[in-house]
């Protein structure tokens, strides 16, 4: 018996002879000693949490940096490959049935395609049912269940279930940067915010605008340039680079630098522009300043203490008149109102809380849903991976979508955008992500440090749409050093519908239970109008439970990391009863997931593997789970470390296992064999209880 084998044994043995109450103490689960069962082997790898899977093709030495235009010619290539079958003929079946004929980036050779095209997947096709025909057509996993002499597809009948699509000629005005934001850009005008966007002059020729690029990302996206109150054209930039260049299909080299405006210029700008309410009307003599807009002339009143305030005149029927007058518009208590009391609230997710699996959560008990967390630049820069987070299905019947930006007017204009093109219940705006990326760039938990830019942002997004605003927020960004008890009371005065506090601080991350008396304490603080949203390590129907008991004003609770661990905690809560589930339920539950993924992400090739991968997300949570008949102590918390335990058969066992391998063999026995050279390791690091990454 060699070392690893032995110190196996001892981590055993230790679970075994502890009692209940030191392994609680420990914050190891009280697994029934006859099912704890020796670790894994861990010598050979000390984070057994990647898995690849060897091909034939010899491994490389080292690997080779290529530049964009290689990329994108390898891309051509492959699409030209005969991998790819041109969708137009796939869903046809007819060679001639595309436009681009010879011109096409995509193979036509129907028989090629057929010959190196993977074997047909077990069950029916996930369209036949939903929507009477397969937009896949040829290239669909489940071909061989398609009845012969109807068409292969249905052109116009795609994913009719999903709202919120991407328009096509959106992006093209995002990319040009041509899009207007009337609403957004009166209301900044109000609170003093607004900066006029100046137009690209690169040497272009033609005089057209041209797509400013960040370098970050390199995707030809839309960066606006604004002007200084100085005079300087600096690129606002908001939550990207310092940096910005010409797009990638104008063919210029050209690079400018930029410069983003301090922090602390914005703090005394929001300090400044505070707007009283307008009082009588002076004439034009008593004032110093007469301000001409495109709309006309802007007249400066004088308010009783002396100070000025502008004010615009009448404009025409296609004139923007921004509001200066705040008596005239809508009151946030005027506004749309949303109910989140008593209702059952799935969390924004970041990867794993897609689409599939918010319809998951929905079949289980959740009432309210909210998309995953979209960055406000990407938004504005036409991102259509970006854009695809805010899609709806219909059976999402309270829907929000949750964005993150540094600056008032970012989100102003994606509020706008997204209130223009899209169909939800409410924006959330998130002030409490504590990713280093996205806090570098002053948004996020950065918010947290900057009360005047928090204010500006809320007043700015409640403002400028009907929609109603929520926020989200960590208990401050510090820790030991809480702040929204200070700021609460303010919230629904700057337009705020609701606010979910999670009882963290970002230094803290996960390291420590969330703090729920300090949840409490905000809760009872908060005016009457202000809906208060608790979340934070809620993993049963007793602790749901108890916090509405200590806390009868909280509205409701946010549920997080529990449903990703066990998504039917939603009937857990409103049946009031513990569920012993079995493994064959919960693999119908996964059954689902892959049904409700192959219709959001295709049933192609690439559907089938995008949806394996979402699929390999989740189980790094699901692992975790400890079925209710195997512990001496229930509920379950959500900071016990789970021991090494069998099952009360092999697929309970294989479900428990935190081995990335066994989570590929649970995909292979929905989704098929993996694919050649396929590796995964996942991007969350669930089974880290206590490391400071785990954000």
């Amino acid at each position: 018996m060699d070392g690893g084998e032995n110190d196996s044994h001892q981590g055993s043995s230790l679970v075994i002879h502890q009692t209940t109450e030191q392994l609680i103490a420990r914050c190891i689960a009280p697994v029934k000693k006859d099912f704890i069962r020796p670790p894994p082997d861990r010598t050979t790898s000390s984070q057994n949490d990647t898995v690849s899977i060897p091909n034939d093709k010899p491994p490389l030495l080292a690997k080779e940096k290529k530049s964009k235009r290689q990329l994108k010619r390898e891309r051509r290539q492959d699409q030209k490959s005969t991998k790819n079958l041109c969708p137009e003929i796939s869903k046809s079946g007819d060679v001639n049935s595309c436009r681009y004929q010879d011109k096409c980036r995509f193979s036509h050779d129907i028989e090629a395609f057929k010959a190196q095209k993977p074997d047909d997947l077990e069950g029916e096709c996930p369209f036949l049912k939903s929507e009477g025909s397969c937009p896949y057509g040829l290239s669909c996993r489940f071909l061989s269940t398609h009845e012969e002499g109807k068409p292969l597809s249905s052109n116009g009948l795609e994913k009719r279930s999903e709202v919120n699509g991407f328009s096509k000629d959106v992006q093209k005005l995002l990319w040009k940067n041509k899009m207007t934001y009337p609403k957004a850009d009166a209301k900044l005008k109000a609170l003093g915010l607004f900066s006029k966007p100046k137009v690209n002059n690169l040497g272009n020729k033609d005089g057209d605008d041209k797509c400013v690029q960040s370098e970050e990302n390199g995707s030809g996206a839309v960066t606006s340039e604004l002007e200084n109150n100085d005079g300087v054209d600096k690129c606002h930039l908001s939550d990207d680079d310092g940096l910005c260049g010409v797009a990638a299909d104008s063919g210029s080299k050209l690079e400018c630098s930029a410069e983003v405006k301090k922090d602390d210029d914005i703090t005394r700008e929001l300090e400044s522009d505070i707007i009283c309410p307008l009082k009588r009307r002076k004439t034009e003599e008593n004032c110093e300043d007469v301000e001409t807009e495109n709309e006309g002339v802007s007249v400066v009143d004088q308010n009783v203490d002396g100070s000025c305030i502008k004010s615009e005149p009448e404009a025409g029927p296609e004139a923007i008149a921004p509001e200066t007058d705040l008596s005239l518009k809508l009151h946030s208590r005027e506004k749309k109102l949303i109910d989140f009391r008593e209702k059952l609230y799935l969390a924004p997710l970041t990867t794993v809380g897609n689409l599939p699996f918010r319809r998951v959560c929905k079949v289980l008990g959740a009432d309210v849903t909210c998309g995953e967390m979209a960055m406000c630049t990407n938004l504005l820069q036409g991102q259509a991976s970006e854009w695809a987070l805010l899609r709806r299905h219909s059976s999402e019947e309270l829907f929000g979508v949750q964005i993150c930006g540094a600056y008032p007017d970012t989100v102003a204009r994606t509020v706008e955008l997204i209130e223009k093109e899209c169909t939800v219940d409410f924006i959330d705006i998130n002030m409490g992500c504590p990713i280093d990326i996205v806090v570098n760039k002053g948004a996020g938990s950065a918010l947290l440090t900057k009360p005047m830019r928090m204010k500006s942002v809320v007043e700015v997004a409640s403002g400028t749409v009907d929609i109603p605003i929520t926020i989200k927020v960590r208990t401050a960004y510090f820790e030991g050093k809480n702040r929204i008890d200070s700021l609460i009371a303010d919230f629904s005065s700057w337009g705020a519908s609701a606010v979910t506090i999670h009882g963290r601080s970002r230094q803290q991350r996960y390291s420590k239970l969330a703090d729920w008396d300090y949840v409490y304490q905000c809760t009872k603080k908060a005016p009457n109008n202000l809906q208060v949203v608790g979340n934070g390590d809620v993993f049963s129907f007793v602790d749901w439970n108890n916090h509405k008991t200590e806390c009868p004003e909280l509205a409701t609770c946010m549920i997080a990391r529990g449903a990703l661990i066990k998504p039917w905690l939603f009937t857990e809560i409103k049946e009031q009863r513990h569920w012993d589930i079995s493994s064959g339920e919960r693999l119908n539950i996964f059954k689902d997931f892959v049904h409700f993924g192959l219709q959001h992400w295709g049933s192609d090739t690439k559907g089938v593997e995008t949806t394996r991968r979402f699929l390999l997300e989740w189980l790094s949570y699901t692992c975790r789970y400890i079925p209710v008949g195997l512990l001496e102590v229930v509920p379950q918390r959500i900071n016990w470390r789970p021991p090494s335990y069998y099952g009360r058969d092999d697929l309970e066992t294989l479900m428990a296992s935190d081995s990335a391998a066994d989570w590929v063999r649970l995909s292979e026995m929905l989704l098929g064999k993996v694919p050649e050279g396929f590796t995964f390791a996942p991007k969350h690091k669930s089974n880290a209880y206590d490391r400071a990454e785990n954000g």
